[in-house]
């Protein structure tokens, strides 16, 4: 037993459950690969002046729940605690914006880390799928971004969750708002902490989940009631884009979200069936965001859905994902001959796209034949020395118990045919199982 265990607050993804977690990355990535967004991968950390300037000051994750390091040369590092910010830096130190084709679609997949208090839901390393269309105001970027989730969860048979919508306004209403939201929440009883936010980002407020904050909150002034006539003009074709798609949506006038940098449409995904950590992704337009980290203009819009949150809310609906088998053959050599022959034919199937396996270490028929029971395939191959001379193996399905002699040299084709599964060749544009499982 290791000494060793996770820290606390982690998780490992192991077999079985990690192909569930891979299926869904991919059915999230899937909808966005149709779209033209393209596959972007950032380092796990960066400097801590990115996020400070782009995700907040104010924000609980700058203040109190990035992972920060100082390298030996003195450069203060974080953890990334989320994706847009590094996309966008990323985006804008290879000059992405200035190749002539906007907006710059990119959609990337990988582990996050906050420094959180740890229960189900809410882990200190977390998973995400997430998009970002760069360099262009237009509402239907929003919509557009809004389907592909939607759609994703609707693949994956997700029917318990709702669309939360609202506008946050722009840099000419927002701070009119800004002044009348202040002016009330002077008025009411707060800690200091929560005092200093109204002076920072008063937003911060309205995102306090405690419910001694939240009952003093029912009367403050909303955004809507703020907006200026371009962005009423903007959040009304956001709305009406996705009525016209078919996107149930449900207006929430409170919703401000976590980080700093959104401007006009900012939405969620909640599940009911998760309790007190009901979201499972989210996100909005943040069209001042490149200014705020020392790029020019450069207004966007993006998302990331949680991995975790989504596989609990396929766990609350009680959906089993239809998996791909793992293993579709198990070959079971017996003798050092049968091996070494058996081990060419496993090869040969893996080319041709047949997920197969092999009795490893020597073991006798009995232990052999419960390895590739329970390996899950859906046949065994079998070769003794009696076979070997009659240049034959015994192809068994492990479903119906039947088994056939097949010519040594056949065993490929008629295996292929079995699983109706198409000749390839290797190297040739073809796909490989798991490339498109992208984990980050």
């Amino acid at each position: 037993m290791s000494t060793f265990k996770a820290p606390k607050g982690t998780y490992d993804l192991l077999p079985p459950d990690s192909a569930t977690y891979l299926a869904v990355r991919e059915a999230i990535a899937a909808p966005l690969r149709r779209s033209g967004y393209g596959y972007v991968e950032t380092p796990g950390f960066e400097s801590v002046q990115l996020f400070a300037r782009g995700v907040g000051e104010s924000t609980d994750i700058v203040t109190k729940e990035m992972y920060t390091l100082t390298t030996k040369g003195g450069d203060e590092l974080a953890l990334r605690p989320e994706g847009t910010a590094s996309v966008l830096r990323a985006a804008l130190e290879s000059s992405l914006h200035k190749a002539g084709n906007l907006p710059v679609k990119l959609w990337y997949s990988g582990s996050y880390y906050r420094y959180e208090r740890p229960q189900k839901g809410r882990y200190r390393h977390f998973s995400q799928v997430g998009a970002e269309a760069l360099g262009t105001e237009d509402p239907t970027l929003d919509a557009e971004l809004i389907i592909l989730a939607y759609d994703a969860y609707r693949s994956l048979g997700l029917t318990g969750f709702r669309l939360l919508l609202n506008s946050l306004g722009d840099r000419t209403c927002r701070p009119v708002y800004r002044a009348a939201l202040q002016d009330f929440l002077r008025g009411l009883e707060l800690d200091e902490d929560t005092r200093t936010r109204i002076e920072i980002n008063p937003l911060r407020v309205l995102d306090d989940k405690r419910e001694s904050v939240q009952r003093q909150l029912a009367g403050a002034p909303l955004m809507r009631d703020h907006l200026c006539e371009e962005c009423k003009a903007f959040h009304e074709e956001v709305r009406a884009l996705l009525t016209e798609a078919g996107v149930p949506f449900e207006d929430d006038p409170r919703l401000v979200r976590g980080l700093d940098y959104y401007t006009r449409t900012t939405f969620e995904f909640v599940h009911d069936g998760l309790g007190s950590q009901s979201a499972i992704g989210g996100g909005g337009r943040y069209d001042g965001l490149s200014e705020m980290i020392g790029g020019p203009a450069l207004p966007s819009v993006g998302w990331a859905l949680g991995v975790d949150r989504t596989v609990l809310a396929l766990e609350a609906e009680g959906i089993e994902l239809e998996l791909p088998a793992a293993t579709e053959l198990f070959a079971v050599p017996i003798g050092d001959e049968a091996r070494r022959r058996l081990f060419g034919l496993v090869t040969e199937l893996r080319r041709e796209g047949v997920a197969a396996d092999l009795a490893y270490g020597g073991k006798g028929m009995k232990n052999a034949m419960k390895s590739a029971n329970r390996s899950g395939a859906r046949f065994a191959l079998l070769l003794g020395e009696r076979d070997l001379a009659e240049g034959v193996a015994q192809l068994k399905d492990l479903d119906s118990g039947e088994q056939t002699a097949v010519a040594l040299d056949r065993v490929v084709a008629e295996v292929r045919a079995k699983l109706q599964r198409p000749h390839s060749q290797l190297g040739q544009n073809v796909p490989l199982p798991g490339m498109d499982q992208m984990t980050g």
